[in-house]
């Protein structure tokens, strides 16, 4: 099988190919290898849909000491506090 691969100007913060290089080397593996393996997990993962959790917190506050479907005792429990 022929592999088609094509050449490409990347333009990276200095500190960014540094720790680059050092993965490379501690894998030993050439940096545009590194960068395939990162780029393709980045395409895998922004093309996986996102399990919808809950974003924020949630806690148990009890049961609401007015009722909320009353306007009235909504604005006589906020006047009173």
């Amino acid at each position: 099988m022929i592999n088609h691969m094509k050449r490409t100007t990347l333009i990276l913060d200095d500190r960014r190919l540094i720790e680059l290089k050092r993965l490379a080397a501690e894998r030993g593996e050439t940096i545009s290898a590194v960068v395939d393996q990162f780029l393709a997990e980045g395409i895998r993962r922004a093309s996986t849909p996102r399990k919808r959790g809950r974003s924020l917190p949630v806690s148990d506050m009890g049961a609401p000491r007015v009722n909320l479907a009353d306007r009235d005792q909504l604005w006589d429990a906020m006047e009173r506090e």
